[in-house]
């Protein structure tokens, strides 16, 4: 799997989309020790979660070859993935 770290990295969503794994992530090994990450409540927790979920998923899903959240116009015609070799 080759992927380019460096465009990866300029790209806004993908950070955005890190950083919410990286704080899930750490809420998960927080609890695992036993630390209480309740923020307010448990419905408020919950939503941040999600929100969190959301924005891991859009910057994992999109395309960093691009500005935006849209594929390129190459990789909307595209009827499976595109083979390297």
């Amino acid at each position: 799997m080759k992927i380019n770290w460096k465009v990866r990295l300029k790209h806004k969503p993908f950070l955005v989309g890190a950083f919410a794994l990286l704080l899930l992530i750490i809420q998960q090994i927080g609890v695992l020790f036993g630390y209480d990450t309740t923020i307010y409540n448990e419905r408020v927790t919950e939503l941040f979660n999600t929100v969190l979920a959301f924005l891991v998923l859009i910057g994992v899903v999109v395309d960093p070859t691009t500005s935006g959240t849209s594929d390129s116009e190459q990789a909307l015609t595209y009827h499976k993935p595109k083979d390297d070799e």
